[in-house]
């Protein structure tokens, strides 16, 4: 019902118990009220955090490090909507952001899409009637295209050069169209994107050829709400899912390089044979089926029940928050 944003210092490294999990209590830094539920979040610079909400609203909230206070630096009323933006209640969810400093693309249910610009009062470009269903996530191709992802299982790609508000190529799973719930793009190879939806699979996709996943991975149960390449070692990947379980998937090449905190989770690492393949060649992510590459899948937690609603990594540290109303840092991905 009450809304917020906050900021948290996890604190020094010192205090790692064996499992990576960061022992000390995480600080408060400072948070502030928001209107309607959190939808997406994604910093655009050091200060400022850019909040997509489910009243259509998108926030940019600054972070002062002097006295640990945030304040809304600027906000776009209802960029999302159903009606028009003047009725009181005709706001649509702002499903999605992504940030590329100073722009910022927001998505919503209203299968709009929104090009802002930090810092300019009003929208550089709005693609009206982008999709007839609804858009949940979106993220920068490059700097001038974006690829969204729907409701009926399209991955579709926008270049934001052209003034039509057709997308430029569109892409779908086959028979069911499934939901996507999300999107991630390989940080190093453009052309290599990952999906995930409703039905928990992971698809693969090489924008560059086809219409259709270069793979699907049997993956979670329930519904995946998010999936993230490393950022710095993009041969691994994380997702996690509705049904309590939070999954790194690892292609890299050497199992016997393996760090050991792989074996943590007991029974629920998973080997899969390998035919060699020359990985400088070919990434393993686009062999047709990966799995007949060196794949390894950890739980990373096996005994979870609720759902991870969402994941973050950077270096050697995962961050995600459950419907336990919890936020997890663990900081020893790579031991």
């Amino acid at each position: 019902q009450d809304n917020r944003i906050s900021i948290w210092s996890v604190g020094d490294l010192g205090n790692v118990s064996l499992n990576g999990e960061y022992q000390g209590e995480p600080q408060l830094l400072c948070d502030i009220r928001h209107n309607g539920d959190v939808m997406d979040m994604q910093f655009l610079d050091q200060e400022r955090i850019v909040v997509a909400s489910s009243t259509g609203t998108v926030t940019v909230f600054r972070h002062h490090q002097n006295n640990q206070t945030l304040s809304a630096n600027q906000r776009w009323e209802k960029a999302h909507y159903h009606v028009d933006q003047y009725t009181s209640c005709g706001g649509a969810a702002c499903t999605g952001v992504i940030c590329n400093n100073p722009e910022i693309v927001t998505v919503g249910e209203d299968g709009r899409i929104n090009l802002f610009k930090a810092d300019h009062k009003d929208a550089v470009r709005t693609i009206d009637n982008a999709d007839s269903s609804t858009l949940h996530a979106v993220t920068f191709l490059r700097a001038t295209e974006i690829l969204t992802v729907n409701s009926i299982g399209q991955l579709k790609i926008w270049d934001l050069r052209q003034q039509r508000n057709e997308p430029s190529q569109i892409f779908s799973l086959t028979g069911d169209r499934v939901p996507l719930h999300c999107v991630d793009r390989h940080p190093n190879k453009q052309h290599i994107v990952a999906t995930g939806g409703q039905d928990g699979m992971l698809s693969i996709w090489d924008i560059r050829q086809g219409t259709m996943p270069v793979s699907l991975l049997n993956a979670h149960e329930a519904e995946m709400w998010e999936v993230h390449f490393h950022p710095s070692n993009p041969d691994h990947l994380f997702t996690c899912s509705e049904d309590g379980s939070l999954w790194h998937w690892d292609t890299s090449t050497d199992i016997s390089e393996k760090p050991s905190f792989l074996h943590q989770a007991g029974n629920s690492t998973t080997y899969f044979s390998h035919n060699t393949i020359n990985q400088s060649e070919i990434s393993a992510w686009l062999s047709n089926d990966p799995t007949k590459d060196r794949m390894e899948i950890t739980n990373l937690i096996p005994n979870q029940t609720l759902s991870v609603n969402s994941l973050d990594v950077l270096g050697p540290c995962l961050v995600y928050g459950t419907d336990a109303e919890a936020i997890y840092v663990n900081r020893h991905l790579f031991a």
